[in-house]
């Protein structure tokens, strides 16, 4: 796949690794169609790279959903996402329902809207952005990392199902990345966090740091996904940085 150009398809592209993969993949010569949630993402972005084809498509919305399978595209990489974490004995279950509603729902039905062009053609790319909260769950990141360990038996279950079809699924797990998203994620804890409860408070201090202390470049997962784009052939799994699949065991 590696000189051919293709029209790839990424959700979440108003921010962080999808704005990125965006922009490098379109400087590499792709089409690329950059989804984001709302009609205000969408202007930004086209003001900022009108080399983009920024669209709405919020992937809660089936409409939006439904339209993406009359874009031809030949690779999709589902990176829309939210964060939220908190004590799961005090986090609203809408708010858990939001989360699944983005993180899975959201990525199985535009897979599914995408995937009979897919197969259709006899031949295609899914890329599926997860996290090392898919494979490693810490306190206070149930609301999340149940989401994304979701992600990961669909991701394989898929991959699986559709290598006969001539289509290729894979996955990446960043781990803690400077986009924002995570300071907004693990700093949006405390609202959830009832007054006096003061271990919950140490803990939520102490993920805080974890998380936030030296994040990396996000440079670095969007060129990976731009690159398994091109890829002539991907692995299950790509977990970034280099080495912390190797880190992590220590915790599992």
């Amino acid at each position: 796949m590696a000189a051919t150009t293709r029209r790839v398809l990424i959700t979440g592209a108003g921010s962080g690794f999808g704005k990125g993969a965006a922009v490098e993949l379109a400087a590499r010569g792709h089409d690329v169609v950059a989804a984001c949630e709302t009609a205000e993402q969408v202007a930004a972005l086209a003001a900022e790279h009108p080399e983009l084809t920024a669209t709405k498509l919020d992937v809660t919305d089936p409409g939006d959903v439904a339209s993406a399978a009359d874009l031809g595209v030949d690779v999709l990489i589902n990176n829309a996402g939210v964060g939220i974490v908190g004590p799961m004995a005090s986090v609203p279950l809408a708010d858990v329902r939001r989360s699944f509603e983005v993180n899975v729902f959201g990525m199985v039905a535009l897979s599914q809207a995408v995937i009979p062009g897919l197969r259709e053609r006899g031949w295609g790319r899914i890329i599926n952005v997860s996290s090392v909260a898919g494979i490693l769950a810490s306190p206070l990141g149930s609301p999340y990392s149940m989401t994304k360990h979701a992600v990961e038996a669909f991701t394989k279950s898929l991959r699986a199902e559709l290598a006969p079809h001539g289509i290729d699924v894979t996955k990446v797990n960043p781990g803690p990345y400077g986009t924002g998203f995570n300071d907004q994620m693990v700093n949006g804890a405390a609202d959830f966090i009832e007054d006096g409860d003061a271990p919950t408070a140490e803990i939520h201090a102490a993920v805080r740091q974890i998380i936030l202390t030296d994040q990396l470049d996000p440079a670095e997962v969007s060129n990976a996904l731009a690159d398994l784009v091109e890829a002539d052939e991907t692995p299950l799994e790509t977990y970034l940085p280099e080495g912390i699949r190797e880190l992590l065991a220590a915790f599992l």
